[in-house]
């Protein structure tokens, strides 16, 4: 993570994405192995305290990966039997998968605090009529309360795309076979699995990145969710526009009078860098048994796109929970070409009906 980072990303969200959380996560992984394949080793040595991430790296550098040295520290204060049978990757793998579901956790819960805000939005301006805008200019008429249930239904896909996420330990040796546990390598990885709450996968994912993809596609849904919104925050909230605003912040260095979408905005960054990282952990090619760059490429970008969706997801939440909507604005706006449609079709009665039906559609699905 950058200097910026506090910026854009909760506390709470940095914690699980820091250099602690992977350092522990990966020290977790290495007592699970020594216990799963039931060597004895001094159980107080594998507290992170004792070892610097930054440290680690450094010293990594030879190596291309910062388990070498870790392991290395580690045998020094618990004993040679340390990491037997398992390779850098495992360590990492399994540590990513760790990090990822203590970092989703944090993710999901905005994610279902900006929900619910949607949800009283859509509920309460279910039938206040607005302009539906299409290319940026008036369209035809809609409610307020349609904007909200659609936002909420993408929040709602997201949501349904994060739960569904599987986290699998990674145990498979030198290439993947379990070669140097013997005959008990299987048992052992499943007690491996077990120790950690984690998965135990058909086969080993080291040359297989559907798990890694996978994340990163549910991290996407969730940024773009949350961009979505914030691009119609900023959009409604602009000073000609003015059917929105958000109720504190976005103040100026220089100009008074300025009431900026500052939660929109920052939503609208987080969504960019975490899409950035998401394309990385998408895109690379896992040749043979273990990927020359590509693997290594996953740790930050996975670091990157956990933070920066969830700093999405937190900002948007902000954003909502304090979203002022006027009602007498978005009335004020709209123009008698909105009905034009109506009139070349000759309808009468209530033409905003079915926008109040998906709303009451989305919320019945929300509620379930």
């Amino acid at each position: 993570m950058t200097t910026f980072a506090p910026l854009f990303v909760p506390a709470g969200l940095l914690e699980r994405v820091s250099d602690i959380a992977w350092l522990e996560a990966m020290l977790a992984a290495e007592l699970a192995l020594a216990r799963a394949s039931g060597v004895d080793v001094d159980e107080a040595a594998f507290d992170a305290s004792h070892y610097d991430v930054a440290t680690l790296c450094e010293e990594g550098r030879a190596a291309g990966n910062l388990v070498e040295p870790l392991v290395r520290a580690l045998r020094a204060r618990a004993g040679e039997g340390v990491h037997r049978g398992a390779t850098s990757q495992d360590v990492l793998d399994t540590a990513a998968m760790i990090v990822a579901r203590g970092a989703i956790e944090v993710v999901l819960s905005d994610l279902d605090a900006a929900a619910a805000a949607c949800a009283r939005l859509a509920e309460a301006h279910r039938s206040a009529p607005m302009a539906a805008r299409t290319l940026l200019q008036q369209a035809v008429p809609t409610t307020f309360g349609y904007t909200a249930a659609r936002w909420l239904a993408g929040l709602l896909d997201a949501r349904t795309r994060l739960h569904a996420l599987r986290y699998p330990a990674q145990l498979g040796g030198a290439a993947g076979t379990l070669a140097a546990f013997g005959d008990r390598g299987l048992d052992i990885r499943s007690r491996f699995a077990e120790e950690l709450g984690l998965d135990d996968a058909l086969v080993p994912w080291h040359a297989d990145r559907s798990p890694v993809a996978a994340l990163a596609s549910a991290l996407g849904a969730a940024a773009r969710a949350a961009d979505k919104i914030a691009l119609d925050v900023v959009l409604l909230a602009q000073t000609e526009v003015g059917e929105v605003a958000e109720g504190t912040g976005g103040g100026s260095s220089t100009m008074p009078h300025k009431r900026n979408p500052a939660r929109a905005v920052l939503a609208r960054a987080c969504a960019r860098l975490a899409h950035a990282s998401v394309s990385v952990l998408t895109g690379g090619e896992h040749e043979l048994e273990r990927a020359a760059g590509a693997w290594h490429a996953e740790w930050p970008a996975l670091t990157a796109a956990l933070a920066y969706a969830g700093g999405a997801v937190a900002s948007v939440r902000e954003c909502l929970n304090g979203l002022h909507v006027d009602t007498e604005r978005m009335r004020a706006n709209m123009s008698d070409d909105l009905y034009a449609e109506q009139r070349a079709l000759g309808l009468d009665g209530d033409y905003l009906g079915s926008a109040e039906a998906f709303v009451d559609r989305v919320l019945d699905r929300y509620r379930l």
